[in-house]
C-alpha cells in the first residue's frame, strides 16, 4: 500500500527527546539540574509516600546499594528505569514551578502542534520520561503552555519503547487503530518497534541533534515536513 492509498493519520504519537525537544536541552539542563538536586530530594522529603515507593523500587532493582549511589550510577548509564524517572520528574516540578526551567521546543514543533489539534488530530506523547516530567516540559515552554493540545501521555508504564507490545498497549488505552496513528521518533529501533505493532512510522533526523537517517522509515527534517509527507494541516495553510 502506497502513501497515497493509505488512509488518513488519524492520530500523531511523539517522542520528546530529538523529536520535539533538542537533545542538548534533556541533557546539558534537565540533567545536570536532576543531579544537584536529588540529593536534597531524598533528604529533605524521605517521608514523602511519593517518595518513599521510589526508593523502594530502587532497593528491589538493586539490592543494598544506596539509593542515591544507584540514582546516580544510572544517571551515569543514562538509563532508563521508573525510580529514576519518577525521583528526576519531582525535582523538574520544583524547577518548572521556581522558574529555574523552561523548556524550548524547536521553532517548527509548536506552529504543527497547534494545527493538527486545531484540525481534530489527536496527539499524545511517549517518552521515556514520567508522565510527570512530560506534562512539565510542555506545561512550560518559552512559548506558553502547550499541555491542553495532548490527549494522552505515556511513560515506561507502558513497557520498553524498543519493545512491539509497549505500542500495542497504548493504542488500546487510546482507543485507536494502529494503522491511523503516525509515530514520530528519532531513534529506529523505537520506530521498528511501532511499526512492528501496526502504527505508520516517521524518523525524526535534527541535524542539530546529529541524528543519523535510517533506511527503513519515511524521514524528515522538521514536522512542516512531516506534514507534507503525510498529507497533515500545515500551519502556513490554515
Amino acid at each position: 500500500m502506497t502513501q497515497a492509498t493509505q488512509p488518513p493519520v488519524r492520530a500523531v504519537l511523539l517522542d520528546i527527546e530529538g523529536t520535539t525537544i533538542p537533545v542538548s536541552f534533556v541533557h546539558d539542563i534537565l540533567f545536570p539540574y536532576a543531579r544537584k538536586a536529588l540529593p536534597e530530594l531524598l533528604r529533605s522529603h524521605g517521608d514523602d509516600p511519593a517518595v518513599q515507593a521510589q526508593i523502594a523500587e530502587i532497593a528491589r532493582l538493586a539490592p543494598g546499594v544506596a539509593p542515591l549511589r544507584q540514582l546516580e550510577a544510572w544517571m551515569d548509564a543514562d538509563a532508563k528505569v521508573a525510580p529514576l524517572k519518577a525521583l528526576q520528574g519531582m525535582v523538574w516540578a520544583q524547577g518548572y514551578a521556581d522558574g529555574a526551567l523552561k523548556a524550548t521546543l524547536y521553532p517548527d514543533v509548536v506552529p504543527a502542534l497547534r494545527c493538527w489539534a486545531a484540525a481534530g488530530l489527536a496527539l499524545a506523547v511517549y517518552s521515556s520520561g514520567s508522565v510527570a516530567a512530560q506534562k512539565l516540559i510542555y506545561g512550560h515552554t518559552t512559548e506558553g503552555d502547550l499541555s491542553s493540545v495532548f490527549v494522552g501521555f505515556y511513560d515506561l508504564q507502558m513497557g520498553g519503547k524498543r519493545d512491539a507490545e509497549s505500542y500495542r498497549r497504548i493504542v488500546d488505552d487510546a482507543r485507536w487503530n494502529a494503522g491511523d496513528v503516525l509515530f514520530l521518533s528519532d531513534v529506529v529501533a523505537e520506530l521498528d518497534a511501532a511499526a512492528s505493532a501496526g502504527l505508520r512510522t516517521c524518523q525524526i533526523a535534527r541535524p542539530e541533534d546529529g541524528t543519523r537517517p535510517g533506511t527503513t522509515h519515511p524521514v524528515a527534517v522538521t514536522l512542516a515536513e512531516v506534514a507534507a509527507r503525510f498529507g497533515l494541516p500545515h500551519p502556513e495553510a490554515v
